[in-house]
């Protein structure tokens, strides 16, 4: 867009055009000194000639902030006020374009411009820039393919008409000032008692603040509003255009409440298109901003107060929304137009209509209109105005010289209605009917073959059936079932949505005026229920406008949700949107039951209940394949052989046309390939879902058979790699019981494990537990965490070997403080062998995990209420653990270590102690060790006993493939929602290289793996089926065997908000996985767990 002396012009930048040119009608309306244009003559792109009217030399032009003086011929281009050729491209110099964005660039006098083209995506601006290229003889066959729905202008208008309107340039110009106080201004007469409205301000977000102070900055600017101190006060919305720009509208929802309605007499249509009678040349006008061409009267401007962030204002002119509105604008065009009306003008409110007998008078009429308008200082808009044509719509009529036709888009939803092809499809059309039967004629007679269609198997169409389907639509679609409206009573819109599309009927007194039925655009499908109703509400008060505004109406909906919606506040941007439309309507909202509300149901379902239907299968055409397979068979083909000569065959065998059946089902050959793909295809695909062996076998005997089936889908079950990876076994644990050898003395043999995650207490937060393996007897000695193998190692010293000296050998599990460098240099030199879990078997060291559960319980007991106390209560724990009978030994600890029972905690009684006693206990000392490693060897041998009750022997030998399970294992990674739910049962298949004691084996793990690779035999599960096996990869893990995540790049960016906080994220992908698996994590927590990391 740019100005010439601050008039607004479109302009065109056009590199193929030889000239710069300007239309005639600007120069004329800014009295720009015109020159001769003699001997110019330019072709349009379709061959045309093009003569310009004149020259005009020396006109400033204003592009944005661009300002520059320039010649121009006079020619009347289409689509554009202005054309910028390449006379004026050629001193810019070096240019810079952005097409997709319609952004050009350019240098000139030292400083570097910026223009944006302005971006539509309406049509009807791309097909009047068509027109320009085409011939005259072609225009009416274009519009028909570009336009087929309300065209423009089908045909240029004859000189008579042209030079009316050259002679009328003002009327359609933009207003440059405020319009004339008149007679009839706008008033607003409030309910007697009302107090002042004052309606709270939308809240509306900070990116259109700019733009309503830009509005509000050109409105003021224009004289169309002022400041205001004004009590009253409604809020503001914006409403997006669908070109992008958007609308200021004012909410007087709660002001036209407390306003009295005016009684001003609606014309009646019927009335109007009564005078039409030999008319053949038609004008329909539209003013430009029409309601703004009227003033509001002084005493009633402080009511259209609004109020903004940058202050109060109100209204000079009649603004959009209020409630009488329509009743002012329509007095007002009666009394400009009143020496005209009903003989060759009729005015529907902003609807002016010129109609005449033939061309000469019908320019004789438009003469005195534009007259008037002219005299009354009111506007039209050109791109809205038909002017003498031969056909216009008018209030939902079609006008012709051939008279008043119902538009037809008011049956169309009925005329477009297609036949039936499904009995519900029937019931659709049947229920529309009916709901009409009473104004329908012998209505049962007329739909009888259609009724008899919904008896069972009887849905057939015949002759009669499609007679009485066509006479239906014929009659729904004619009085007396379409009626004309009456305007002295409400008018009623029922209106339901469909997950397809949107019905509506337009009725009085429960006669119907008009149908409607859309189906709904792919993007609106997805909408909200409320959504979708609404908008059925909005496509049909927009559809029937004619008819509704100005007249109170009621719209009924069976969405309950929307009888709300005059009592809600308004907050969402659909919700502003849908205020704005329904702004200065007059109507209520009820509630009807949906199986109440049957037309507008039907006519929405109209395309889910009439659409093809169609269901795409898969077809198997293997038969042919397999009854080729059986002629190269030489087993089938001589059992083919005989049974044709009627010989005996084999049990089971039948011929059945070329088919080979046996068992009555298709015989597959053993030769054949199909053997291997029916089972593949019936066990492994996405539709057999690896199922076991009895699924599997009844799925593919239903239509195959063949001797020996049942063994082989067994064998073909049992070697399937990936059932073998991802399905429990269903036995006993392998892997009998092995306990450890029973130590010789107290203190020698030990176990060690830690007790982690304790409340702070005392500056500790775990516990390290040492455990005597042949006493019992333990060690709680707290620790705090984090701690390393030199702090273990040192508690460990202070606490038990000062106490005990070192032990022989440390059973433990494989903790990351015990397989640490430190841990086993320092007990190598004092002579003691670690004896570590194997991998993900921690029942190794099950001595010390009981114990570990005997403290934990003791501690909740007595630490539940003040957690934190915990410490100060370790050394009661230690006392009353090997104090406490033990079943295993059949003593407490204490006495196994000390030979006598632990002392009762009582006051000193002296004398009490015997010497004697003391020294028997000490002669008795080697005695109860022995009776200890009896006991302890009898608590083995039950446990050995009733552990391998519900346990299975299970061995592997060197070479041997197996497969590892890893499902025990704690998976930590950084993922939001890590779920194992889905992980592989095992892993593998990985090869035997040895034997490790009666129930471990040592691996073949890959390289690159940081596990231990010796594994308790429960953990691995034989490979079934020869071949080499595709050994897979394992995941990663730590040094702690935790499965590891590693990033490997970030895919994407995105910026949420996360408790009012702006959140970056970053879409990563894991190591071994695929992009599909990639998560959104934030971006702060993988800087802080991979500092090196570079994203």
């Amino acid at each position: 867009m740019g100005s010439i002396d601050n008039k607004p012009i479109k302009v065109f930048i056009d590199c193929g055009s030889a000239c710069n040119f300007l239309h005639p009608s600007i120069a004329h309306q800014l009295q720009l000194k015109v020159s001769n244009a003699v001997g110019i003559q330019f072709h349009s792109a379709s061959g045309e000639p093009l003569r310009p009217s004149g020259m005009v030399h020396e006109v400033k032009i204003s592009i944005q902030d661009y300002s520059f003086t320039s010649s121009f011929l006079l020619l009347p281009v289409t689509g554009c006020d202005l054309v910028l050729g390449a006379p004026w491209l050629d001193t810019l110099g070096l240019i810079a374009w952005h097409f997709q964005e319609k952004i050009m660039g350019f240098f000139t006098n030292g400083q570097f411009h910026v223009l944006k083209g302005l971006t539509t995506t309406h049509q009807s601006t791309h097909t009047q820039e068509l027109f320009a290229l085409i011939p005259s003889t072609h225009w009416d066959s274009t519009a028909q393919t570009l336009i087929p729905t309300n065209p423009p202008q089908s045909e240029p208008h004859t000189p008579p008409i042209q030079a009316l309107l050259d002679s009328f340039p003002d009327i359609f110009s933009q207003p440059v000032s405020l319009p004339p106080a008149r007679p009839i201004d706008h008033r607003i007469t409030l309910i007697p008692n009302t107090n002042p409205i004052n309606v709270r301000p939308y809240r509306y977000p900070h990116s259109q603040k700019a733009e309503l102070e830009k509005q509000v900055a050109e409105m003021l600017s224009s004289g169309l509003i002022r400041p205001s101190s004004s009590p009253f006060s409604s809020p503001v919305l914006l409403v997006k255009k669908k070109e992008g720009t958007w609308r200021f509208c004012v909410d007087y929802s709660s002001l036209n409440a407390a306003t009295v309605k005016d009684r001003f007499p609606i014309p009646v249509v019927d009335e109007l298109l009564d005078e039409l009678h030999g008319a053949t040349c038609f004008t329909k006008l539209d003013l430009r901003s029409g309601y703004h061409q009227v003033r509001m009267a002084e005493e009633d401007i402080p009511k259209t107060a609004f109020r903004t962030h940058e202050g109060h204002f109100e209204f000079v002119v009649m603004p959009f929304g209020l409630t009488n509105a329509p009743s002012t604008f329509q007095a007002l065009m009666n009394q400009v137009f009143k020496p005209f009306l009903r003989k060759s003008v009729l005015v529907f409110f902003d609807d002016i209509l010129v109609y005449s007998k033939d061309l000469q008078s019908h320019v004789v009429h438009l003469r005195e209109v534009f007259a008037l308008l002219r005299s009354n200082l009111l506007r039209l808009k050109m791109s809205k105005c038909r002017i003498a044509t031969a056909q216009v719509d008018y209030l939902g009529h079609v006008i012709s010289s051939l008279g008043v036709a119902v538009d037809p888009t008011k049956v169309q939803a009925i005329q477009a209605w297609p036949k039936p092809t499904t009995l519900k499809g029937l019931r659709g059309f049947l229920g529309i009917t009916g709901y009409y039967r009473r104004f329908i004629h012998n209505y049962g007679v007329i739909a009888k073959p259609l009724t008899e269609m919904l008896k069972t198997e009887n849905f057939i169409w015949t002759p009669a059936s499609h007679s009485a389907f066509d006479e239906l639509k014929h009659a729904l679609m004619t009085a007396p079932v379409l009626a004309l409206p009456d305007f002295s009573i409400p008018f009623i819109v029922e209106t339901d949505a469909s997950g397809l599309g949107i019905g509506a009927v337009l009725s009085q007194r429960k006669h119907p005026i008009a149908f409607l039925s859309k189906p709904l655009s792919p993007r609106n499908q997805v909408l909200s229920v409320y959504d979708k109703e609404m908008l059925a509400v909005m496509h049909a008060i927009d559809k029937w406008r004619p008819y509704l505004l100005g007249n109170p109406f009621t719209i009924i909906t069976d969405h309950q949700t929307l009888k709300h919606l005059l009592d809600q506040r308004i907050s969402t941007p659909s919700q502003h949107k849908w205020l704005a439309k329904l702004m200065g309507y007059q109507y209520t909202i009820e509630y009807r039951l949906g199986k109440l509300n049957t037309v507008p149901d039907l006519l929405s379902r109209r395309h889910e209940m009439c659409s093809i239907q169609t269901i795409s299968a898969p077809v198997f055409d293997g038969l042919a394949h397999i009854t080729n397979a059986c002629l190269r068979d030489t087993e089938a083909q001589t059992i083919i052989s005989q049974l044709q000569q009627g010989l005996p065959s084999k049990k089971g065998f039948t011929l059945h046309n070329t088919h080979l059946l046996y068992k009555g089902k298709f015989f597959v050959p053993l030769s054949s390939t199909w053997r291997t793909k029916l089972l593949y295809e019936f066990h492994s695909s996405l539709q057999a879902g690896h199922s076991g062996f009895l699924r599997t076998y009844h799925r593919l005997s239903r239509n195959f058979a063949w001797p020996g089936m049942r063994k082989e889908i067994k064998l073909f079950i049992s070697e399937c790699d990936q059932c073998q990876r991802q399905k429990y076994e269903t036995i006993n644990p392998p892997g009998m019981l092995q306990p450890l050898p029973i130590p010789d003395n107290t203190w020698l043999d030990i176990s060690m494990d830690f007790v982690d995650g304790l409340p702070l207490s005392q500056g500790h937060n775990a516990v390290l537990v040492v455990v005597d393996r042949l006493s019992k007897y333990g060690h709680f000695i707290p620790v705090s965490h984090p701690y390393t193998a030199t702090h273990i190692a040192e508690a460990f010293m202070k606490e038990v070997f000062r106490l005990h000296g070192m032990p022989k050998s440390i059973v433990s599990d494989r903790d990351p403080i015990f397989i640490s460098h430190f841990w086993e240099a320092f007990f190598k030199l004092q002579g003691t062998t670690l004896c570590r879990s194997s991998a993900y078997h921690p029942q190794t060291d099950g001595q010390t995990e009981v114990v570990n559960r005997s403290l934990e319980h003791y501690l909740r007991c007595f630490a539940t209420d003040k957690p934190a106390s915990w410490s100060s209560l370790l050394h009661w724990a230690e006392w009353w653990y090997n104090s406490t009978y033990h079943s295993t030994i059949k003593m407490t600890p204490f006495q196994a270590v000390y030979g006598t029972p632990p002392p009762a905690i009582s006051s000193y009684l002296p004398g009490s102690t015997s010497v004697n006693a003391v020294d028997c206990a000490l002669k008795n000392r080697d005695e109860l060790l022995q009776l200890l490693k009896v006991h302890m060897n009898q608590a083995q041998n039950r446990m050995k006993q009733q552990a391998d009750r519900h346990r299975t022997e299970r061995e592997f030998a060197a070479g041997d493939w197996v497969f590892l399970k890893l499902h025990p294992y704690r998976q930590r990674s950084l993922l939001k929602h890590p779920s194992h739910k889905l992980s592989p049962r095992f892993y593998g298949p990985f090869l035997i290289q040895k034997r490790v004691g009666k129930a471990a084996y040592r691996l073949s793990l890959p390289t690159s793996c940081r596990l231990h690779p010796v594994f308790h035999v429960s953990l691995l599960k034989k490979r079934i089926g020869g071949g080499t096996p595709l050994t897979t990869t394992l995941p990663e893990f730590d040094d702690q065997g935790e499965l590891l995540w590693r990033p490997v790049r970030v895919l994407d960016m995105a910026v949420i908000k996360k408790k009012k906080r702006n959140t970056t994220q970053w879409l990563i992908q894991w190591h071994g996985l695929p992009t599909a698996d990639a998560t959104w994590e934030d971006a702060h927590t993988i800087k802080a767990r991979f500092p090196t990391f570079g994203a």
